[in-house]
């Protein structure tokens, strides 16, 4: 299989960095700015909801089993043949204290990022860990 290779678009913004809050209610509204960054990327509602998922578990997974300070960042690509989102997700760590969850209400999250990225990965680097996906999406 040939892969096409991307590249940064000429124009407009492509990256977007946001500061996590701590806290179990910021993935709402860290969603919610998402949102709008992908309505002016005009991405079709199919790739914009993939792409809202992947960023409403990778960002839980931070809130939930990570250290803060967490950001996130979303980029875009788009090459002649296709187009890609990258979200990524950089924490400082596991916290030192595991949290007792439901293991039937919880823990598919990577698992569906999995299922919806074309590549997903973990970076660890000094001071944190960087959990990242790319997704392959349509423009409308």
């Amino acid at each position: 299989m040939i892969t096409a290779q991307l590249r940064a678009a000429p124009q407009g913004e492509v990256e977007h960095l946001f500061s996590l809050p701590h806290a179990p209610e910021a993935a709402g509204g860290v969603r919610r700015r998402v949102r709008g960054v992908l309505a002016d990327w005009n991405l079709t509602a199919d790739a914009a909801a993939d792409v809202l998922l992947v960023v409403s578990e990778l960002v839980t997974n931070a809130i939930v089993h990570a250290l803060p300070p967490a950001t996130l960042r979303v980029s875009r690509d788009r090459g002649e043949t296709c187009a890609a989102v990258r979200v990524e997700v950089t924490d400082t760590g596991p916290a030192a204290q595991p949290s007792a969850v439901d293991p039937d209400e919880h823990g598919r999250g990577l698992e569906i990022v999995s299922t919806l990225s074309e590549r997903c990965g973990v970076r660890v680097q000094p001071g944190g860990t960087c959990r990242w996906a790319e997704l392959r999406v349509d423009e409308g």
